[in-house]
């Protein structure tokens, strides 16, 4: 008998990159858009699902304009954190898995060695914050049927990210400058991708998990690789300089935390992740940039 996945924010760059790597053998996804299902609706939740009838739920659907949470806590809670809620109560009432999506923005970024997924979340903003009351919606699930996957710096050829942004101003301006006091670590959405669909077959894992790439790195190093392997793709037609500046040289509406860096071997143990390079993944949606005429 077929499983069926429903993916959430079918337009997500994740949920773009699912789509790509295929339900595995003996499921099949069922991709659902905002405007097919707004998660934030409890009427329209219990309808869709209950006309869907997934055995697991993928949410990739998120607010994550981080600046603007500041001043629209409301709409980010309502996203993140009650639309949340909406889906683990279909999901307790149908005894339905729930796949969540929350982020490193949950620390500080006061720790000086990788965060554990135990480590004690601390926010430093209203996305932060609507994201962890996210996850505690999640956590409010009889045990076995919620996990949360924290994901860091995600990038892809889809939608809007650094790698894209990076690589537009790269072409068109003369120097850049981007923030070196922050580190963390970037992630393909296709090896999330990857972790997700591996999640779906394996069902006696559950809780709280961290994913990245694995390499440890900050904006400012991370855009000289960007600009390398952009170079080498053909994306880029020139090298330009690139130079190194505190945060506070770049005001924005939200601190971001210094390091949030998160440790993610229980995640690799649990579902058998295969170790790689980041740098592959990062050539790899380069490569796809260029395929598609560069960063539009």
């Amino acid at each position: 008998m077929t499983r069926i996945a429903l993916v959430t924010g079918a337009q997500s760059q994740l949920a773009r990159c699912m789509r790509m790597a295929g339900a595995p053998p003996g499921w099949r996804a069922a991709f659902l858009a905002r405007e097919e299902l707004d998660i934030a609706d409890p009427s329209q939740v219990q309808s869709a699902l209950d006309k869907t009838a997934p055995d697991c739920i993928v949410n990739t659907a998120a607010y994550t304009a981080v600046d603007k949470a500041e001043s629209e806590p409301d709409q980010a809670r309502r996203v993140n954190a009650d639309a949340v809620a909406n889906l683990a109560r279909w999901c307790e009432a149908n005894d339905s898995r729930l796949i969540h999506i929350s982020t490193d923005f949950v620390f500080d970024g006061s720790a000086t060695a990788p965060y554990l997924p135990e480590d004690e979340p601390a926010p430093l903003g209203e996305y932060g914050l609507s994201k962890l009351a996210g996850e505690r919606e999640v956590g409010k699930l009889p045990a076995g049927q919620g996990v949360v996957v924290r994901a860091s710096w995600l990038y892809s050829e889809f939608g809007r990210n650094f790698v894209k942004t990076m690589l537009s101003l790269m072409a068109e301006r003369d120097e850049l400058a981007v923030v070196n006091d922050q580190s963390g670590c970037p992630t393909s959405a296709h090896t999330l991708a990857a972790l997700i669909w591996r999640m779906v077959l394996l069902p006696a894992r559950s809780g709280l998990y961290h994913w990245h790439d694995g390499g440890v790195m900050s904006w400012y190093e991370f855009a000289l690789e960007i600009q390398k392997w952009g170079q080498a793709a053909g994306v880029l037609q020139s090298v330009i300089p690139i130079r190194p500046i505190a945060s506070a040289e770049y005001p924005a509406a939200a601190t971001r935390p210094a390091y949030s860096v998160m440790d993610r071997s229980r995640t690799m143990a649990d579902f058998d992740m295969p170790e790689r390079d980041w740098r592959s993944d990062l050539v790899r949606v380069v490569g796809a940039i260029a395929e598609l005429g560069g960063p539009r």
